[in-house]
């Protein structure tokens, strides 16, 4: 027996146990018999009861409990198939499917679920009976079907057997369709809004970053959420909803805003059957998979193990209680160690192992970097290191500097959040300068992970190395000015914010003029168009004027220098 059998007397024990001897023609919802027995039991204690019928017509469960809290099988059907049984339970305070019903023959896939309304002195009602639908289906009622209710002793007469099959038919020939034009993942994305005013920003920048992933985003929702629920975030009525939003979709990717814990993912991921990923974990496959440098891959796969090693549970833990041979008659004891212990252990010192490894051989990529400076140094010719955010126009504008309309010298640059992970120097000039080195470096984002943070920080240092920086802001994205701090936050982070700086408004012909205006005031930054050459006459002046200012204040410390020296002799 399950669910809540206190205060249950011994007949009434009986008389549950006995359920489990009916047999049920194969096909049909119940019998005339078993609705009797169910609703006269469910008036006796005073509780819902649930019996599982699977398609032999055997009762494979039975339950003293609503059908959410009703003892069903982990069987994993498929996606083209159902569970292969019903669940048929009494109401003993009568009424039609409720709430609860009607979402547990959708998360659980029933082949469907029957609810019967116990009358006076526990004689069975109307007897009402939902089945799913197809995905894609539309209407009121459309993740299910709910049919008329009919008498007690016409429960026999509905063919479920005949409507599962073409049920199971229709979604297997729904998905062979699908699939066959299905060419990448189907995401929907969600992001928590706990009052930030940026919002929506961040929900569409998760958008963009789905995109640069290689997922199709089928939906996307802001959910305001002034206290997260520890578990879930968002609950698990709107998990259900989201559920539901997949099903109908065909989507298998769930994406959060916020960063996840390991046990919210797995539970977000039990209660709605879709692979959960967060927006740690998205930014840590954009990078793997974009990674082109030997320097950049050595990071990401630092950075995805740092993120991995916490995460290493799962079947494993299960595994630990089971004891390792000998000793206690009770597997697990202590002074044991179980298979999972030790495959987990086996994992973490893989990861370790691999760890200083990886750390080892991105000492030595530093070291050719830093002989690579050193000689730049001894060149004395003037660095210039492009910043700014992710798919502001750094690249393009890279690119429009130094003339390098082909390849090899041409640098890639995609519509797309991080095209260019690696560090990339081409030689150009400035009138009145002279020949400089421009660097374009990393992308930055807001809230970006702290284990990208710090793969990345030796890259970002080189930042360090520059005598001007030329910060690329994408003036006709919105929220230009958040996006500007956010670059300003991570430099101060570097410690580099009091170096010399020259802002260039990006994509200045497509922004709203208003907005340009207003930019320009707040940052004193010069409009440009990277890909149309447009201000960048102007940009040049500029960077010309800052590096002749930092030259000449160079020149001032060295004179410095000399006469202490001097005076010193």
């Amino acid at each position: 027996m399950h669910g809540n059998l206190s205060g249950l007397r011994p007949a009434q024990l009986k008389s549950l146990g006995n359920l489990y001897r009916r047999r049920i023609e194969p096909g049909r919802v119940g019998s005339p018999e078993l609705a009797r027995n169910l609703a006269e039991l469910s008036n006796d204690v005073r509780r819902e009861v649930s019996v599982l019928i699977d398609r032999r017509g055997r009762v494979i469960s039975v339950s003293v409990a609503d059908a959410k809290a009703a003892e069903l099988p982990e069987v994993r059907q498929g996606e083209n198939r159902l569970a292969g049984f019903h669940l048929l339970h009494a109401h003993p305070r009568g009424g039609a499917l409720s709430k609860g019903d009607l979402s547990t023959l959708f998360l659980k896939r029933l082949d469907a679920v029957s609810a019967i309304e116990v009358r006076n002195e526990g004689q069975p009602g109307l007897v009402h009976t939902a089945h799913l639908t197809p995905p894609g289906t539309v209407g009121e009622e459309e993740d299910w079907r709910i049919l008329p209710p009919v008498p007690a002793f016409q429960i026999d007469e509905f063919d479920l057997g005949a409507q599962v099959s073409a049920l199971e038919e229709e979604i297997a020939r729904a998905a062979s369709t699908r699939e066959a034009k299905k060419d990448r993942e189907r995401a929907l994305l969600v992001q928590i809004d706990q009052g930030e005013f940026d919002a929506e920003e961040r929900l569409e920048e998760l958008g963009e970053l789905a995109r640069t992933a290689g997922a199709e985003v089928v939906y996307k929702e802001l959910i305001y959420r002034r206290n997260l629920k520890p578990g879930t975030l968002v609950g698990a009525g709107k998990l259900e909803e989201l559920t539901g939003r997949a099903y109908h979709l065909d989507a298998d990717l769930l994406i959060f805003g916020q960063e996840l814990g390991p046990a919210q993912a797995r539970e977000i991921e039990a209660a709605t059957g879709l692979k959960v990923i967060d927006r740690t974990q998205l930014i840590l496959d954009i990078f793997a998979l974009h990674a082109q440098g030997v320097e950049s891959r050595l990071q990401v796969e630092l950075a995805q193990l740092r993120y991995m090693k916490p995460r290493l549970l799962g079947a494993g833990a299960a595994l630990s209680r089971i004891g390792g041979g000998g000793g206690s008659a009770g597997g697990g004891a202590i002074g044991t160690r179980g298979p999972g212990e030790t495959k987990l252990e086996l994992d973490r010192r893989r990861i370790n192992d691999r760890l200083a490894f990886l750390e080892k051989q991105l000492e030595g990529v530093a070291q050719r970097r830093e002989e690579r400076r050193k000689s730049r140094e001894r060149n004395d010719v003037p660095v210039v290191s492009i910043v700014g955010y992710t798919n502001a126009g750094k690249s393009t504008l890279l690119n429009a500097f130094t003339h390098a309309a082909e390849e090899p010298r041409r640098v890639l640059a995609e519509n797309k959040l991080f095209a260019t992970l690696r560090p990339t120097s081409r030689q150009g000039y400035l009138e009145g300068i002279g020949p400089v080195v421009l660097t374009d470096t990393v992308g930055f984002i807001r809230d970006l992970p702290k284990d990208l943070t710090r793969a990345f920080r030796s890259t970002l240092e080189e930042i360090g190395d520059a005598d001007v920086l030329l910060h690329v802001v994408d003036a006709a994205g919105p929220g230009a000015d958040t996006r500007l701090d956010a670059v300003n936050r991570i430099l101060e982070e570097l410690g580099f914010v009091d170096m010399p700086t020259v802002v260039a408004l990006n994509k200045a012909d497509a922004a709203d003029p208003e907005t340009l205006a207003r930019e320009r005031e707040r940052t004193e930054g010069i409009p440009v168009s990277a890909l149309r050459n447009i201000g960048l006459a102007d940009l040049k002046e500029a960077l010309a004027d800052a590096i002749g200012q930092v030259q000449r204040q160079e020149l001032a410390r060295q004179e410095e220098v000399r006469a202490l020296a001097a005076e010193w002799h």
